[in-house]
């Protein structure tokens, strides 16, 4: 057995014991009885070795798929989208061995768990680098944006557990719609690893030509039936679907047509879950937040922002910069990505202006946290699978 089959193997063990543990957290929190936290005591600490079990592996299938690359894995959608699931869970271990919080394991793992699948569904063969990456700056750049996203992550799960908590389900308010658009938002990633899944069991595939941005003719393969036609398009697969729409050069459209079928797939899933349950998906987690301690949660979510935005500062804006000028011979280009990068930055600058100097604790804070990660998830999601730019080779 080579490298690459170890990390496979070290990548999905951590997959099963954080799920394993996500049940456990759940058992924990919701055991509780009132005005006790012995459940939470007892089963969080197994909750916990399950995940730190989960997490050296995660760091085994790091270094060992390092080893087989020949370079750090994050130079493509998988294995950057891997590593940012293990960013987040080393956060709330972190989080965790603080303040014994299994309420947020409860959270945190679920989605790091979405994060690896959603990661598992995109090309994992080893490949060589292409120029642009070929440079240790790559390392430091993208190593230090992923834990920042991590760190970052941990405000938005402890910001949901606080709206999870504060906001009555029972109401028909805004604060419920947009808080049952979070639990929505979750179950469309949750799609895209269904219909994902499906096709690549089944093997579909459907070719075509079209005209790329810079007016070359090229071949694509889509994976799922095609929703959405690249520019100027040629079918090429007969007996395949054929495009409802043209888009133009800049939008590739192959992956915007995944993202299409993940928006119906999901919607599906969703209202099947609120059939089966009969009430709201955030009102199925409603009970196991009753014992939340909802100061813990805001100091959380403040704490992991003042971390995890230096962070961010260094590796998206003054390390990126620095790569930017090697590869590209300029600081700054305006390409998506970076501009993207921009938003994310001045949005958690305007989240700490908002706290210190207006005030904003609490529920207002934990609205900010979790849009934070909404920006996140934009910029990891739609704008590298739809956007072409410098930055599409991930």
């Amino acid at each position: 057995m080579n490298l690459a089959d170890i990390s496979s193997n070290l990548l999905y063990v951590a997959f099963i014991a954080y799920l394993i543990a996500s049940f456990v957290f759940g058992g924990a929190v919701k055991g509780n009885k009132k005005g006790s936290f012995a459940s939470e005591k007892r089963w969080g600490k197994v909750a916990f070795g399950i995940t730190i079990l989960g997490f050296l592996a995660q760091l085994g299938y790091f270094f060992t798929r390092w080893g087989a690359t020949g370079h750090p894995p994050i130079s493509n959608m998988f294995e950057f989208t891997t590593a940012f699931g293990m960013t987040l869970v080393g956060g709330f271990i972190v989080i965790y061995a603080i303040y014994k919080t299994p309420v947020i394991g409860m959270i945190v793992l679920p989605v790091a768990l979405l994060i690896i699948a959603f990661a598992s569904m995109f090309p994992s063969e080893v490949s060589p680098l292409i120029p642009a990456l070929q440079t240790n700056w790559l390392a430091i750049h993208v190593i230090t944006v992923v834990i920042a996203e991590g760190v970052l992550a941990i405000s938005a799960a402890a910001g949901l557990v606080y709206l999870l908590k504060v906001v009555d389900t029972k109401k028909n308010t805004k604060q419920r719609f947009f808080l049952e658009a979070i639990m929505y938002s979750l179950v469309i990633v949750l799609g895209f690893v269904v219909v994902s899944t499906f096709f690549s069991v089944t093997g579909y595939e459907s070719a075509f030509t079209f005209v790329d941005e810079k007016g070359v003719e090229s071949e694509i393969t889509y994976n799922m039936p095609a929703i959405i036609g690249m520019n100027e398009y040629v079918q090429l697969t007969e007996g395949t679907l054929t495009p409802l729409v043209e888009t133009p050069a800049v939008v590739n459209a192959s992956k915007l047509t995944t993202v299409v079928w993940s928006l119906i797939v999901g919607t599906v899933l969703y209202w099947v879950i609120r059939l089966i349950a009969r009430k709201r998906i955030s009102a199925i987690f409603k009970p196991f937040v009753k014992n939340v301690n909802l100061q813990l949660m805001d100091e959380i979510g403040y704490r992991a922002v003042i971390i995890g935005f230096p962070l961010f500062s260094l590796g998206a804006l003054v390390f990126a910069m620095i790569w930017a000028q090697i590869a590209w011979s300029r600081f700054w280009g305006w390409d998506p990505k970076e501009v993207w990068a921009l938003i994310t930055w001045l949005f958690y600058a305007a989240y700490l202006h908002l706290r210190l100097g207006k005030g904003w604790h609490g529920e207002k804070s934990a609205w900010l946290g979790v849009v934070g990660f909404a920006i996140i998830m934009f910029n990891l999601v739609a704008v590298n699978l739809i956007i072409a730019g410098l930055h599409s080779y991930a």
